[in-house]
């Protein structure tokens, strides 16, 4: 090795040379070392051989640049110790225990060659030369190595992750399209990493406007997962991003946290300032309720859509009039002409006869019981009566001429707003 002296070089490579036949055992003894002192390395039987493929591919690469003198700084990573890496990668196992691996591979290689300096019988001045050579050899290798594999790891993690959100991106469209399958809901909850025998509150999650610039999608996962804590999760909530800037999740629900979860994710909504626009399905159970939570968090969100413009905005499928106000959203462009023409003056886009559509509705809604709308209106019995009146007058048609058209367009009108205004179209 450059710097070393002779004498040094010259035994080091005589240990070495003793110690090669060897080479299997000193391999097994350094696998087990590493197991032994860093857990999240067992358990896997091929991991474990590949391991020790990896530690044998390490020492027969550092023996042979010992006992030829060669330079360990262009040494390349051995087939075996880089395939490791990758493996681990894939398992989710920390690279600090891949470099921890390498550092008590190390001390078990030095503490071998040291016990076959120890029984050559070396003089002390020789002895040290030997461990100063070994010592900085297998340094100079631990670092080198260790950039190679760590990168090698990074590589593939990066890889890794997107093949594997990927697949599970695949799985997810399959579920909610329906397709068949022949696998159990615990094979499908394990494939997607999420609870399917729970009840599940679907959200979908996007940004009026782009606000954090290329950071839509991480603000939207951290709302989920605060969201999930939230409303008392069983578990990690499931997020899939459907786009750049809009993203699906699911957060699972016990039996015990279904009631209430919905306003309570309305409410973290409202009161987190870079919160995401939200459209929240209702919990249901099994994988035919993920599938349909996720069904009414669309049908909110396509009211949510065209009724707030760049306005954040908190719809659930729960809010009256939600759901069929998605099923006539088909196509709504002509829905302006038709909603002046079954509601008349009614339509105009005033204060006052916004008002009043707002008590015809709330009248409808409570069964055409005036003495039921007045606390929901906050009125007083005959205040309701006037403005039901009025309400009709300024339609020109009695209540009963076209009863069910009269709630669907006071219906269109609340949840879509800005089809009185005059840029509908």
């Amino acid at each position: 090795m450059p710097g070393f002296e002779d004498t040094g070089a010259t035994a080091a490579a005589a240990v070495i040379v003793r110690m090669e036949p060897r080479t299997a055992a000193v391999t097994d003894a350094v696998r087990d070392v590493i197991l032994a002192q860093i857990p999240e390395l067992r358990g896997d039987a091929q991991l474990v051989e590949l391991l020790r493929a990896s530690v044998e591919g390490n020492i027969t690469t550092i023996f042979a640049a010992i006992r030829h003198g060669i330079d360990v700084a262009g040494v390349t990573a051995p087939v075996a110790a880089l395939e490791y890496a990758r493996r681990l990668a894939q398992h989710d196992v920390t690279p600090n225990a891949l470099v921890r691996a390498y550092r008590l591979g190390q001390q078990e290689l030095l503490r071998l060659v040291f016990a076959e300096v120890r029984a050559g019988g070396l003089d002390p001045d020789t002895a040290l030369e030997v461990f100063e050579a070994t010592f900085t050899a297998t340094s100079q290798y631990i670092d080198w190595i260790s950039e190679q594999v760590i990168e090698v790891y990074r590589q593939e993690l990066e890889r890794w992750k997107e093949s594997r959100e990927r697949i599970r991106g695949e799985q997810i469209r399959r579920i909610l399209a329906g397709a068949k399958e022949t696998r159990g809901v615990d094979e499908l909850s394990s494939a997607v990493r999420y609870p399917l025998r729970e009840h599940s509150l679907a959200v979908i999650m996007w940004y009026p406007a782009p606000v954090l610039e290329r950071g839509e999608l991480i603000g939207m996962e951290r709302f989920l997962h605060l969201a999930a804590k939230q409303v008392g999760a069983v578990s990690t909530p499931l997020f899939m991003a459907h786009d750049r800037q809009t993203a699906w999740g699911w957060i699972p629900l016990s039996s015990a946290s279904v009631d209430g979860a919905v306003e309570s994710l309305r409410r973290l909504g409202a009161a987190d300032a870079q919160a995401p626009s939200l459209a929240i399905g209702s919990p249901r159970r099994g994988v035919e309720g993920f599938v349909r939570s996720h069904e009414l968090a669309v049908d909110a969100r396509a009211v949510a859509l065209r009724a707030a413009g760049d306005d954040r905005v908190s719809v659930a499928s729960d809010d009256t009039g939600v759901v069929i106000a998605a099923m006539l959203g088909g196509d709504l462009s002509t829905a302006d002409v038709w909603v002046r023409e079954v509601l008349g003056p009614l339509a105009e886009d005033t204060d006052a006869d916004a008002h009043l559509r707002h008590s015809l509705q709330v009248f409808l809604d409570a069964g055409s019981s005036f003495t039921a709308a007045a606390p929901l209106l906050h009125l007083h019995t005959n205040t309701v009566k006037y403005r039901v009146r009025k309400a009709i007058e300024r339609r020109g048609r009695p209540l009963e001429d076209g009863r069910l058209d009269v709630e669907i367009a006071l219906l269109l009108c609340r949840r879509f707003p800005a089809i009185l205004g005059p840029h509908w179209r």
